[in-house]
């Protein structure tokens, strides 16, 4: 009885790791992909959108680059959240 109690805990244990160590990676490749994405939209600012604006207007452009990292980060936030509640509707039903 004691050793099943044991490998119980050990299989426990293991399973604890393993999804640890999921979330751990996971989020390190989402930082990776986040910087990507920070490089992209950087240049495209710089680009495209830099060389309509006056010289020296740096705080507009950071400004522009702020609000397209908060617009993307809402819509994929929302877009998201739809795709969870309907996946746990799905499981619920």
């Amino acid at each position: 009885m004691k050793k099943i109690e044991e490998k119980k805990k050990n299989n426990e244990l293991a399973i604890a790791t393993v999804k640890q160590t999921l979330t751990l990676i996971t989020s390190g490749f989402g930082f990776v992909a986040a910087l990507a994405w920070n490089n992209l939209i950087e240049d495209v600012i710089n680009s495209y959108i830099k060389k309509w604006l006056p010289k020296g207007s740096g705080a507009i452009s950071l400004l522009v680059y702020a609000l397209i990292v908060t617009i993307l980060a809402v819509l994929i936030t929302l877009q998201l959240s739809k795709i969870l509640a309907r996946l746990e509707s799905e499981v619920n039903s």
